[in-house]
């Protein structure tokens, strides 16, 4: 909690300088909407996910949270009529994706059921779907992406608080005179908080929510990539066929929809 808090400060903060300019809200109604998807996504999201992992497995909670495009879907159709229906394509994709993200996450390790941590990592799943949803709703509303992210952030922060008290919080800065540390919570909060956040929630403008969701699947591929080039480690078959598999499902996912909007531009 302490590093999640520092992070999202930073990013605040960051945001605040790449974009001055306060966010002025139309009603109080807009104003609601932000402060959901700040409990949503910045507060209970993270807070489940980090309270999950001490009770399962991390590889158990990799392959849950990819169940959030499942959830987001769903959503998205109860709440949002404007967003694509749900089309057999996407649900063998998800399948199919899903079989490729276990593969690559247990690869080759035990499989072991932990109910509360597991049951921890759906609600966090879950949560990340609203999130998205919320988010889509926000982009309705006409304002920077900027800004709009740094509103939510505003408001995770002050959800985040009240947990601090639970978790042992130390607000010792000192810490942080040590470079490794300083790097690695300079990259959390400018890149994996400030930049992705950004970045996502534009994708989530441009694309929809359920569209980009799917690319969560991305996530375990790209890491056996990236351990690969980086790490130098062995790819395994395993972890190969996840990856593959992982890359058919997202294509599944997406291909109707990629059809349709070629159609539409040559019918236009």
């Amino acid at each position: 909690m302490e590093i999640l808090f520092f992070r999202f400060i930073m990013g605040f903060l960051i945001l605040f300088m790449v974009h001055p300019k306060r966010l002025k809200t139309a009603d109080y109604k807009q104003e609601l909407i932000f402060v959901a998807a700040g409990l949503c996504g910045i507060c209970l999201y993270y807070l489940l996910e980090n309270i999950a992992l001490t009770f399962t497995l991390a590889s158990n909670v990799g392959v849950i949270i990819s169940v959030a495009p499942f959830f987001t879907a769903i959503l998205a159709h109860l709440f949002m009529k404007s967003e694509e229906k749900l089309r057999v394509q996407f649900f063998v994709g998800f399948f199919v994706a899903m079989a490729g993200i276990i593969l690559i996450s247990f690869n080759g390790s035990k499989l072991e059921l932990n109910p509360m941590g597991d049951l921890l990592a759906v609600a966090a799943a879950l949560i990340w779907a609203c999130y998205s949803i919320l988010t889509r709703k926000i982009s309705s509303f006409g304002y920077p992406v900027v800004l709009s992210t740094r509103r939510t952030f505003f408001y995770g922060i002050l959800f985040m608080i009240p947990t601090l008290f639970f978790f042992g919080f130390q607000p010792d800065l000192s810490r942080f005179a040590n470079m490794t540390y300083l790097f690695n919570i300079l990259y959390l909060g400018a890149g994996a908080s400030a930049l992705c956040f950004v970045t996502w929630n534009f994708a989530v403008k441009e694309l929809g929510a359920v569209k980009t969701s799917v690319y969560i699947y991305m996530v375990p591929a790209i890491t056996v990539v990236t351990s690969v080039l980086i790490l130098h480690e062995r790819l395994t078959l395993l972890a190969g066929t996840g990856t593959i598999l992982t890359l058919i499902g997202l294509f599944l996912s997406e291909y109707k929809a990629e059809r349709k909007g070629i159609k539409n531009g040559l019918t236009e």
